[in-house]
């Protein structure tokens, strides 16, 4: 499931942003991008987005500027001299242009850095304050997400029953087609008047017994449900549940497909499958 959440926050003259953007996965992974100041309490915001952001793929953003909007930075004189001398004396040596030399100098690694220095304790409480009013409108997010991927899925499972009511009525059909089959072979094979009443039931109650889809139907009718009741629940994180329902749902429609022996029932189970196959895209963006 994909989310956005952001939100700002001040201590003195300073400006905290914290962006967060996630997308579903089955386990939590959280990548930060923090200014250097806050290197020192990398673990303790990890583990603040960990618990308020589910499971998922997280990208945590948070941006520190002055008031002046410019971020908290500081030149190293001493490394940036040092890379200058020796640039400018290779570049007379081999008589290279120096060119825009200013520029790539600044984009040495270390060259420049963010602002070092002990973490106030005020502004880290702060910080995380900022941080969780981003994750809460991560979740806000994700809930108004959720809604429409919930609407969906009560289409599709209630389009799945209502597919599934379609099949008794061609049932008896392929019931009688079948016993005049067997019937009309065994004559063939061995004559009308050597067909053996017995032996012909013996031969029809196999057939029957393996074309009989009750089981499956009531199995299939009982997954449904309980899917929808899953929906109608109050738990939040419904994805491994639902994933498992649905395999279960598969298993159901394949089976009756297996027993079908009827054109019409076989489309009938392709369209169950179809709507099973949205289903599962959908459920693959449920937390």
């Amino acid at each position: 499931m994909t989310g956005y959440g952001r939100a700002s926050g001040s201590f003195g003259d300073k400006t905290i942003t914290v962006e967060v953007r996630a997308l579903n996965a089955k386990v939590t992974d959280v990548k930060l991008r923090l200014p250097g100041d806050y290197k020192e309490k990398e673990i303790e915001l990890r583990k603040l987005v960990t618990d308020l952001g589910d499971r998922g793929k997280i990208d945590v953003l948070l941006e520190v500027q002055n008031a002046d909007g410019a971020a908290t930075v500081t030149l190293n004189e001493a490394l940036f001299r040092g890379y200058h001398r020796e640039l400018s004396r290779l570049s007379e040596e081999l008589n290279i242009p120096s060119g825009e030399m200013l520029t790539a100098l600044l984009r040495i690694p270390n060259v420049i850095n963010a602002a070092s220095g002990e973490m106030d304790e005020e502004e880290w409480l702060e910080v995380c304050e900022t941080v969780t009013r981003a994750m809460s409108h991560l979740k806000t997010f994700r809930k108004q997400e959720g809604k429409v991927l919930e609407a969906d899925l009560r289409l599709r499972v209630t389009t799945i029953m209502l597919l599934l009511s379609e099949v008794t009525p061609f049932e008896q059909e392929r019931f009688t087609r079948m016993r005049d089959r067997i019937r009309n072979n065994m004559e063939e094979g061995i004559g009308k008047e050597n067909l053996d009443p017995n032996r012909f039931e013996q031969e029809l109650l196999f057939y029957l017994e393996k074309m009989d889809m009750s089981e499956e139907k009531i199995r299939l009718e009982q997954h449904c449900k309980y899917f929808i009741e899953q929906l109608d629940g109050k738990q939040e994180s419904l994805g491994r549940t639902l994933n498992f329902i649905s395999q279960e749902i598969g298993r159901e429609i394949n089976t009756l497909g297996a027993k079908a022996y009827d054109a019409d029932i076989q489309r009938i189970v392709v369209q169950m499958k179809d709507e099973l196959e949205k289903m599962k895209e959908q459920i693959a963006n449920v937390l």
